[in-house]
């Protein structure tokens, strides 16, 4: 939340930036351990980078900073906070830029589905010729399964 709640009854409700809530039943139990809220204040988080010591100190940093990087500071050394880095870019995309974006993403996937089905057929092709040279020189139908991993009705079709 960009806002923070003013009717906290003491100092340290007033500071605390990540609240966790738990839903209670009319006897006051815990009506499902499983289901709990968690809201950050933002505002309440004032460290700097120096201050940035725990994963979740940097995750509140990067959640309440990230409007205003102009590149990635290097506090974020961690492959998790580059991606993020990376779809909040996407995210802030112009409709032109989305749309050349998916495009060309559209374009990659597709090239790389097919690379991935013709090495694949390569691969059963491969084991296909082996099969048959195999099942030529005699050896046992179990062999050859063990051999390529082809199915029995696979081999005895050659």
């Amino acid at each position: 939340m960009d806002f923070t709640f003013d009717d906290y009854e003491n100092e340290p409700e007033k500071s605390t930036v990540v609240n966790t809530i738990k839903l209670r039943n009319q006897l006051g139990h815990i009506f499902y351990d499983k289901l709990t809220y968690i809201y950050l204040e933002m505002p309440n988080f004032s460290a700097n980078e120096a201050e940035l010591h725990t994963r979740l100190a940097k995750w509140l940093y990067f959640i309440k900073h990230l409007e205003n990087f102009d590149a990635m500071p290097s506090i974020f050394k961690y492959d998790v906070f580059a991606q993020a880095f990376e779809k909040a870019e996407i995210a802030n995309f112009g409709e032109a830029e989305r749309e050349s974006y998916e495009m060309n993403l559209k374009i990659y996937r597709d090239y790389k589905n097919t690379a991935d089905t013709a090495f694949d057929e390569g691969k059963i092709q491969g084991k296909l010729e082996v099969a048959k040279l195999a099942k030529q020189m005699g050896l046992p139908v179990a062999d050859i399964i063990v051999l390529t991993g082809l199915s029995k009705l696979q081999i005895d079709a050659l």
